[in-house]
């Protein structure tokens, strides 16, 4: 162990770079665009520190131009789900057992590749990939990564020196154990940080991990995958696997091992683990650490004081920013009628001037949503409003997949709140409006808490603060992120630290200390000094 009590380097937060014209980040993004769209990546499986190609392949193509390939993936079956948890139990022998500072210099290493000379990779993979603009790629995959790494360790260092009191007669010591077993971190395709963290943050604590990154992901995830190996994360401490996911999830949650879950997708999926951790609990060594962040119904507030410049702006922006594909994007808002016609106007004139198309033209907003059953999906919901008489589409509402899967920014108008689209999770740039009576603010805010199964995210817009209190106080309970004259997205490490509760998650907040809390097992030590050699207390006289 080390000798001396270390100082690490006080997490700061990377700074965004522009990628305006003329700037050299933005020659070197174009360049490392252009040579992996025009190349073929082969994406293996990562067991036990070595490349696994299994000969089972998928492609990838961007969803901006799905008839082009990039790539393959080798997917993985039984055999290699059961060599990742075999290499990842060998290998906490040793890295469980590793000096902290070790860990921490590790991924603090990491940090810095993405930061210098990984930075235009990991973010032209995220924009082929993922189909993101270069600024969500650059506030994702390379900021919010260098954060979530830098931060990490930080808080790791404060976790270890949180400490119970000692006694002249006794020294009473708290140690962090990493769990007992391997965790399983599985990942979504929107957002190549969480990619990263989920298993590193884990790992950080001292814990083993299984990694199953998304189908949509495999570019990026491969890119992550290389950073980690660079670092120097050790073999099988970070295995990626890609498998079936019905099958894989079978076979790690079935592992008496299984000490844990970091997942990161659809509220369906993670009630159907949890009913599976359930089912299995006698077959477990010790009760499974369960930690996801799932979906989310995210609403704007508009109260009557509001300035409609910035309601409208914040909806252009938490709706449609990455074509609606985060947990966290505004999906409904509710506006009093007394300010819609200004709303309106402003959001009619900012819609018409967005670009959309590849992420490789700077000049588009946005890009394609990530597959053709989110496009199927999104077009059904937007052809069903055309029809009903409760609903009225006032912008966007056109789609197009011949070449990619376009869906236009669209915007619902409704008279019906609990309209399909104010209550179901589309995933997708299409944001429905409710317009309220202005005496109502009260009713509506009942409403809002009422209308969905979420709680991740929430945004009042009010110039009056005893309405931003009112507001406050009555939706409390329906979202883990809460903002008051802002768009509900664009989460900071270190800054506001993120998740939900409800369907929504278990609100460990990624990227903050409650989120490492789970990925240790707590021992405590006391050392008595001088040992009594009678049993007798003085009040047995």
């Amino acid at each position: 162990m080390g000798k001396g009590f270390f100082n690490v380097p006080v997490a700061v937060n990377e700074p965004i770079k522009s990628y305006a014209p003329g700037t050299p980040e933005r020659e070197e993004v174009l360049t490392a665009y252009k040579k992996m769209f025009n190349e073929q990546t082969e994406v293996p499986l990562y067991i036990n520190g070595k490349d696994v190609k299994t000969g089972d392949t998928g492609t990838i193509q961007p969803p901006h131009d799905h008839k082009h390939k990039v790539g393959t993936y080798h997917k993985g079956g039984k055999k290699e789900v059961q060599q990742a948890i075999s290499a990842a139990l060998e290998a906490r022998k040793k890295w469980s057992q590793m000096a902290w500072e070790q860990r921490a210099g590790i991924f603090l290493k990491a940090a810095e590749l993405i930061a210098g000379p990984y930075r235009a990779r990991i973010n032209a993979s995220t924009m082929i990939n993922q189909s993101k603009t270069i600024f969500q790629a650059e506030i994702d995959a390379a900021c919010e990564l260098i954060d979530f790494l830098r931060f990490n360790v930080q808080y790791m260092t404060e976790i270890y020196a949180e400490q119970p009191q000692s006694t002249s007669g006794a020294w009473n010591r708290l140690e962090y154990r990493p769990l007992e077993g391997f965790v399983y971190c599985v990942t979504p395709f929107n957002f190549t940080a969480i990619a990263g963290n989920l298993p590193a943050s884990a790992a950080l604590m001292g814990n083993v991990t299984v990694w199953k990154p998304s189908d949509h992901q495999m570019l990026s995830a491969h890119i992550v995958m290389e950073i980690f190996k660079e670092a120097g994360v050790p073999p099988g401490v970070i295995n990626m696997v890609n498998a079936d996911p019905v099958m894989m999830t079978e076979e790690v949650l079935s592992h008496p091992d299984f000490a844990g879950i970091h997942f990161t997708g659809s509220t369906g999926v993670f009630k159907s683990i949890w009913t599976q951790i359930g089912a299995n609990i006698n077959t477990y060594k010790t009760y499974p650490r369960i930690v996801g962040e799932t979906g989310g119904k995210d609403f704007i507030v508009a109260h009557a004081s509001a300035i409609p410049e910035q309601v409208a702006t914040g909806i252009t922006r938490g709706a449609f920013e990455f074509q609606g594909q985060k947990c966290s994007a505004a999906s409904r808002a509710y506006i009093p009628r007394s300010l819609w016609p200004a709303v309106e106007k402003h959001l009619k004139d900012e819609i018409s001037t967005i670009k959309m198309g590849s992420p490789e033209d700077m000049s588009n907003f946005m890009t394609a949503v990530i597959h053709e059953g989110s496009f199927d999906k999104l077009a059904s919901y937007i052809d069903q409003a055309k029809k009903d008489s409760s609903a009225q589409i006032i912008t966007g509402g056109n789609y197009d997949k011949s070449k990619g899967y376009f869906v236009e920014p669209t915007v619902i108008l409704t008279t019906d709140p609990k309209y399909p689209t104010m209550e179901t999770e589309l995933f997708g740039p299409v944001i429905t409006i409710y317009v309220y009576e202005d005496a109502d603010y009260a009713s509506m805010l009942k409403l809002v808490d009422e209308t969905s199964i979420y709680a991740l995210t929430g945004a009042i817009f009010s110039q009056d603060r005893y309405a931003l209190e009112q507001a406050t106080v009555a939706l409390e309970n329906c979202a883990g992120n809460f903002y008051l004259n802002d768009k509900c997205t664009g989460a900071v490490v270190g800054q506001q630290p993120f998740g939900g509760a409800r369907a929504s998650g278990t609100n460990d907040k990624a990227g903050s200390k409650l989120n490492l809390l789970r990925w240790v097992s707590p021992r405590m030590i006391k050392e008595t000094f001088v040992t009594p050699t009678d049993y007798r207390y003085p009040f047995l006289g």
